[in-house]
C-alpha cells in the first residue's frame, strides 16, 4: 500500500499554541474513495524522530491513517530533539512541565482531525512508545478510542520517572472502553516489575479488557531502530508489531457491533 504524508497545524486552547500533526495516509491506486480506520502515534520524548516516523510508515502500510502529533508544541517547535545529552534533558524537562490537560487536549485534536477525514472510516485506535505508550493509555480514556497498543508506558505508575503529580491516568483506567495490549521489557528499569505489576493488578481490578506481554530479554525502547544505545531488537519488535496489526485489525477494520459481557466459567479441561 503506498503513503502519502502531509501534515496539518492546528490550534490548542490550553496551551495557546499550535501543534502540528503529522499525517501518514494509506493510498490505494485506482479507489479514490477508500475509507480507512485511523491510529493516534504518539512519539518519545524526542517528537517525531526518525523510529517514529517509520513506525507510523509501517502501520499507515497496512491500511491505517496514522496522525503523529507534536507533543512538546508550548516549548519548541514541530522539529524533533536530538538523541544526545540535551535532547534528553529538554524532552525529560518539557513532559514534566506540560499540563496534563494540554496532552488530553492534543490527544483530542488529534482524534477529530482523523474522524472529521472524509478518508476515514470513524474508527479510531492509538499506541505510542515511551512517553507516547503513557500518552496512548491516557488517549483510550476517549470512547471514540477502540483499541491501544502501548509500549513501555513510562509514566502510568508513580515508580516511573518522570511522573506529574497530578496525572490520574492508572485511576481512571476504568473509564476505558475499548481493549488494551501492554506491552513491556522485563528488563525495563524505567518501569520496574512492581510497576508493572500495579498496572497489571489495576487493569484486571477496573475489569478492562487487556494483553500484557513482558519479554524476557528486552529492555527499554526495545523497538527504536535508531540510537537505541544497544536496546533496539529486531525480532521481538516484529513480534509486537504482529500483536498491533491483530489487534487493530480485529478491533478497528472488522465491524463487531456491541460487545457483550459472557460470564460462562472457563471449563477446567486439558
Amino acid at each position: 500500500m503506498l503513503i502519502k504524508e502531509t501534515h496539518q497545524d492546528v490550534q490548542t486552547t490550553v496551551s495557546g499554541t499550535p501543534m502540528r500533526i503529522y499525517i501518514f495516509h494509506p493510498s490505494i491506486p485506482n479507489y479514490p474513495h477508500a475509507k480507512f480506520p485511523g491510529v493516534v502515534v504518539f512519539s518519545e520524548i524526542y517528537q517525531l524522530t526518525g523510529p517514529v516516523a517509520r513506525f507510523a510508515r509501517q502501520i499507515a502500510g497496512h491500511g491505517y491513517i496514522c496522525a503523529a502529533p507534536s507533543s512538546f508544541h508550548e516549548f519548541v517547535g514541530p522539529e524533533p530533539l536530538e538523541y544526545d545529552v540535551q535532547g534528553t534533558d529538554d524532552g525529560n524537562k518539557f513532559k514534566i512541565e506540560k499540563l496534563v490537560e494540554a496532552y488530553d487536549e492534543d490527544a483530542k485534536l488529534t482524534v477529530d482531525l482523523l474522524v472529521g477525514l472524509a478518508t476515514c472510516n470513524g474508527r479510531i485506535g492509538a499506541t505510542g512508545m515511551c512517553l507516547g505508550g503513557h500518552l496512548a493509555f491516557r488517549c483510550a480514556l476517549d470512547t471514540r478510542v477502540l483499541s491501544a497498543v502501548c509500549y513501555f508506558a513510562t509514566d502510568i505508575h508513580s515508580s516511573t520517572l518522570g511522573l506529574r503529580r497530578n496525572d490520574d491516568s492508572l485511576k481512571r483506567a476504568g473509564e476505558i472502553k475499548g481493549e488494551l495490549a501492554m506491552i513491556f521489557g522485563k528488563l525495563d528499569n524505567h518501569v520496574p516489575p512492581a510497576g508493572r505489576d500495579s498496572i497489571r493488578q489495576e487493569l484486571h481490578e477496573k475489569g478492562r479488557l487487556f494483553s500484557f506481554y513482558e519479554f524476557a530479554f528486552a529492555q527499554h525502547a526495545f523497538i527504536r531502530d535508531e540510537l537505541s544505545k544497544g536496546r533496539y531488537d529486531p525480532a521481538i519488535s516484529k513480534i509486537c508489531f504482529e500483536v498491533l496489526l491483530e489487534l487493530f485489525g480485529r478491533t478497528l477494520k472488522t465491524e463487531l457491533g456491541e460487545a457483550t459481557a459472557d460470564n460462562t466459567p472457563v471449563e477446567n479441561i486439558c
